[in-house]
């Protein structure tokens, strides 16, 4: 029997390993402490990020929507005050709707 193993080291949705699994294969896994859990979250939100610039979709979008659920989670944030606070800062500073890019600011006055 020759063995064929493919190495990951990466956070996965909790029933991945299971539909491995289902596919007549063997998932190993471990379960992350607090520490590795945000160093897996952080590289899995550049993940998807890339993955997002790449494909645009709804469903892209909605996996670092998961992600950030999950930083939430791990550093104890409750997501309604993490709502609240984009909300005061969109009062405070506004969005990115109007798309303005700072291109300079200029530090000078005039007499």
């Amino acid at each position: 029997m020759s063995e064929d193993k493919e190495i990951y080291d990466k956070l996965v949705r909790d029933k991945i390993p299971e539909m491995i699994n289902k596919a007549d294969k063997y998932a190993l896994t471990h379960v992350a402490d607090d520490e590795e859990m945000k160093e897996k979250l952080a590289a899995k939100l550049l993940e998807e990020f890339k993955e997002f610039k790449e494909n645009p979709t709804a469903d892209e979008l909605a996996d670092i929507l998961e992600v950030i659920d999950g930083l939430a989670a791990v550093y104890q944030l409750d997501t309604a005050d993490v709502q609240k606070a984009k909300a005061a800062k969109y009062e405070e500073r506004g969005g990115f709707t109007n798309r303005i890019i700072l291109d300079m600011v200029i530090n000078s006055t005039y007499e």
